[in-house]
């Protein structure tokens, strides 16, 4: 490869940092560009160095790699590094992203890094196994108690006790909460999987909403109904999902 590949480590334990810094001394064709103590730490080098690949621990305290990866609108290759994670392991299985399982030996971190290699001679924008590992986060996480949006250099951690309401947005849905409006490219569907189902609900093609937050539900036509929340915003109800919002409201 005529240039070198540009590399970040994210990593919260010092010497995995250092481990992994000796062990790419003997590959000069690899640049270590930035290092990092944590998720929100390796969104801004990856937005600032775009690197080809990245070494990423899946367990970190206040962002984890999972986290951190539905930050990030296009994917560097990704080494996995982990002391026991399972969904590292489904990684692994899948043939494509690689893991390291510590301790890792040298000859196993050459391995995973030749993989990197033979990978990045025909890179495309997207890794299709990435997102799959997403989606399969996604579905086996259950509900979650926070989401991080990105907005330009910020990340907003939105509690999910801050959520009033969600609207769709095209590809994007928008958080209502009692901190602002948030933009975050998901789609309803995965999100409503990740929302609480005995305290949100989603009662519109377009809108879901925190039933504790609910004002009063009005009639405004013949067979139609209008949420009115605490904050004062109005919600539609469509025609399919009234049944089981008053199913949830016991009338």
């Amino acid at each position: 490869m005529e240039n070198k590949i540009l590399t970040i480590i994210i990593e919260d334990e010092q010497p995995a940092r250092e481990l992994l810094k000796a062990y790419l001394q003997s590959h000069k064709e690899v640049e270590l560009v930035a290092e990092c103590e944590n998720g929100f730490d390796g969104v801004k080098a990856i937005a600032e160095y775009r690197p080809d690949l990245i070494f990423l621990d899946i367990q970190m305290p206040k962002l984890n790699g999972f986290e951190m990866l539905e930050l990030l609108d296009e994917y560097p290759e990704i080494i996995f590094t982990t002391a026991y994670d399972e969904f590292a392991l489904q990684a692994f299985e899948l043939n494509a992203v690689d893991y390291l399982m510590k301790p890792f030996s040298k000859t196993r971190f050459d391995q995973a890094l030749e993989k990197v290699f033979s990978r990045l001679k025909n890179k495309s924008q997207q890794n299709p196994v990435v997102e799959k590992l997403k989606e399969q986060v996604r579905e086996t996480a259950g509900p979650q108690e926070r989401f991080f949006v990105k907005t330009g250099n910020h990340i907003d951690v939105i509690a999910t006790d801050e959520i009033i309401h969600v609207e769709a947005q095209d590809d994007y849905v928008e958080f209502h909460t009692v901190k602002g409006r948030f933009l975050k490219k998901e789609t309803m569907a995965q999100l409503e999987k990740q929302l609480p189902p005995d305290r949100f609900l989603r009662v519109h093609r377009s809108h879901i909403i925190r039933l504790d937050q609910m004002e009063k539900l009005e009639k405004y036509g013949k067979e139609s109904y209008m949420v009115v929340l605490k904050n004062g915003d109005r919600v539609q109800v469509s025609k399919s999902r009234i049944k089981k919002l008053k199913e949830k409201l016991g009338i």
